[in-house]
């Protein structure tokens, strides 16, 4: 049996290894150039593979395609695939085939990457044996070759989910919905919201769905429609029979017949929306009988990826916190709610659709000054040009620092908070942060 995989990245070349330690004839396809590290792992591996160019023919003979999230089902390529009814699958799901382990899967528009690594952490302070894998960190293919952990914990974006068919996860998290990546989906909600919910698909009634109960699309689907794993609900707003809620700045949990309580107090994670995350993330350790005492401590040593809510300096009595993962504009609704001080605002990018909206009432309460940082601004300027008095544009990462600088004054926080997509002015997210980190840095004597 042939695999075709299309995309030599982390997730296309250990998909090709493990197919290829499964006895399969393999063919890496890219229509971009591979990194020399990658090249080098399949020229190593006795792997056939090309780059920039998809060769149809090699493609075409392929039994099963296994697609890197990143390729958009509309592209020539896989629409003659699908028309040749070619089964085409994530590695996600290839890889799934292949473990024993219990798998924890985590999804949601805003606060994947925090949970999912938070639950990692949870169940390595605890001493599980755990691996970290799907958007994040090593390819979840490449580590089931020799499937040495009792648990995998997995971020899944919507991409990969859309080509997940008989993956089953033994505890889901589902944090939010929220208007996200709708070119993908035909800028239409509904069609985005079916892709979160794949995660729930093949679960049992033994299965553990952890879902934050005040988002709307979560619940209304839930509503109208019946799921058969055990449901935990994780509220801000009231008290849950079963699952999690926020009272008094203490996180309470009713979940595997025990109540207890974890104090929010001298916990690294800050805001409201990093304490559904926690009590998202303990829910789902407790499902895997971790300890009250294993919680506590992994809750307290826990230390965050970059770029989310970072607190990068505090000069002159102004902090500088770099939130540059914050792509859409829920994620800058949480992030203006986790400062009670004036806020100088950094915002802008490629718009996604945004509707600013949600974001209005915390905008005229909490920023002196808004700086929009794109190389078109207009859709920004012209919502807030009523709503607030100071409203500056730039396309220099160095000079929104200095503008705010000269805005804030002590006990304010400057923050960078996109609510945009970065390719406009810089790689990706991460070098938007990495840029603000070091321009503010830069002002450090």
């Amino acid at each position: 049996m042939k695999i075709a995989i299309l995309g030599g990245g982390e997730s296309g070349v250990g998909s090709a290894l493990l197919a290829k330690a499964k006895g399969f004839e393999v063919f890496v396809s890219d229509k971009g150039p591979i990194s020399e590290k990658y090249k080098f792992i399949l020229q190593e591996n006795r792997i056939a593979y090309e780059e920039n160019k998809h060769s149809e023919s090699e493609i075409f003979d392929a039994d099963e395609i296994i697609k890197s999230p990143g390729i958009p089902p509309k592209t020539d390529l896989i629409m003659k695939l699908t028309a040749l009814k070619k089964p085409i699958i994530s590695e996600i799901e290839f890889a799934s085939r292949y473990t024993k382990a219990k798998i924890i899967a985590i999804t949601g528009s805003n606060g994947k990457t925090t949970t999912t690594l938070l639950v990692y952490h949870l169940l390595k302070t605890a001493g599980k044996k755990v691996g970290l894998a799907g958007n994040i960190g090593e390819s979840f293919a490449k580590q089931v070759i020799e499937d040495q952990f009792d648990y995998f914990v997995l971020e899944l974006s919507s991409f990969q989910l859309d080509n997940m068919y008989n993956f089953r996860a033994n505890i889901a998290i589902l944090l939010n919905i929220t208007p996200d990546h709708l070119d993908r989906y035909n800028y239409d909600f509904e069609q985005y919201v079916d892709s979160k919910f794949r995660i729930l698909q093949n679960m049992q009634s033994t299965d553990k769905f952890i879902y934050f109960a005040e988002n709307e699309p979560i619940t209304k689907r839930i509503e109208s429609n019946e799921f058969p794993p055990q449901h935990l609900e994780v509220s801000l707003e009231h008290k849950t029979t079963k699952g999690a809620y926020l009272q008094n700045e203490t996180m309470n949990f009713e979940a595997n017949g025990e109540s207890f309580q974890i104090s929010l107090d001298n916990l690294p994670l800050k805001g409201k929306h990093n304490a559904i995350n926690m009590m998202c993330a303990v829910l789902a350790a407790k499902g895997v009988d971790v300890a009250m005492e294993d919680l506590v401590l992994g809750l307290k040593t826990f230390h965050n990826a970059p770029h989310r809510l970072e607190l990068v300096a505090e000069i002159d009595g102004v902090e500088y916190v770099n939130d540059s993962k914050a792509t859409n504009v829920d994620s800058v609704f949480y992030a203006l709610g986790s400062f009670g001080k004036p806020i100088v605002l950094i915002m802008g990018g490629v718009d996604k659709g945004n509707d600013y909206t949600q974001i209005e009432e915390l905008v005229t309460k909490k920023v002196k000054a808004l700086i929009c940082l794109g190389k078109d601004n207009d859709k920004l300027t012209d919502f807030f040009e009523n709503k607030l008095d100071l409203i500056i544009e730039t396309q220099s990462i160095n000079e929104a620092i200095t503008l705010a600088k000269g805005i804030a004054t002590d006990g304010d926080v400057v923050l960078l908070s996109p609510a945009c997509a970065s390719f406009d002015l810089f790689k990706n997210y991460e070098d938007r942060g990495n840029q603000f980190r070091e321009s503010v840095k830069s002002m450090i004597n």
